[in-house]
């Protein structure tokens, strides 16, 4: 692939712009010597304005969304994209969420270019395990864990139960809760369903992938072994 497609398909701008960049020596090796938009040099060898080339293709982005943050392109307010680098929602294929948080969720959300790797994460084939911590609005009652084993609770306004999840108390009133389905707003429901509200939500856990101490609102690239880790846990 020639360079000024590459640059602009990771969303370093559009064509124009791209070339413009190379005309200002704006792009380099990592020697320092700048290239040219007919140069044959490998993606982890070059520099825009003396940092590494955002990665390629198969990109996947972890990000610990912070509470009030939308996962939306084009909502009101702040949304989930303002908070990664402003090219990679212009990146080439477009770079998605896995799923979503709603707006008072927080925690664990990636990102992804993958088609196909999004599919494979959110399909209920999969059956990945996403773990959410609960704060209650009222004492947990105690048999909470032994309804949410059981395979037979009804969400309001649904027809079949939900699949079977495991609840670990916490405190009183907070819990650690596992589902391997993605129903909408699942887990607040779960708790509706047994006469509780939840007033604060996080999800810490995706498959065998965790936060690992990642800062509210900060991101990273997942790297192989990261990506690993999502289904490793599944298949242990």
């Amino acid at each position: 692939m020639k360079l000024v497609k590459l640059l602009a398909n990771l969303g370093y701008g559009s064509r124009k712009q791209v070339t413009a960049m190379f005309r200002e020596g704006l792009v380099t090796d990592l020697a320092g010597e700048v290239l040219y938009t007919d140069d044959k040099v490998g993606h982890d060898q070059i520099l825009v304005e003396g940092e590494p080339l955002d990665p390629p293709q198969g990109l996947v982005v972890l990000l610990n969304k912070p509470l009030g943050v939308t996962c939306s392109r084009k909502d009101v307010g702040r949304l989930v994209y303002d908070l990664l680098p402003p090219r990679f929602a212009l990146r080439n294929p477009v770079l998605s969420t896995v799923g979503r948080l709603d707006r008072e969720t927080s925690g664990l959300l990636l990102f992804t270019d993958d088609g196909p790797l999004l599919h494979r994460i959110i399909s209920p084939k999969s059956r990945l395990s996403k773990v959410y911590e609960a704060t209650l609005a009222s004492d947990l009652r105690g048999d909470e864990g032994e309804l949410f084993a059981a395979g037979t609770l009804m969400l309001d306004g649904e027809t079949d139960p939900l699949a079977p999840a495991v609840l670990e108390v916490l405190s009183p009133r907070k819990a650690r809760v596992s589902v391997t389905e993605g129903r909408y707003h699942q887990v607040r429901r779960m708790f509706a369903a047994v006469g509780n509200h939840v007033e604060s939500l996080e999800r810490v856990s995706l498959g065998g992938l965790t936060l690992d101490g990642l800062p509210a609102g900060q991101w990273r690239a997942l790297g192989a072994d990261d990506l690993a880790r999502i289904f490793n846990k599944e298949n242990a």
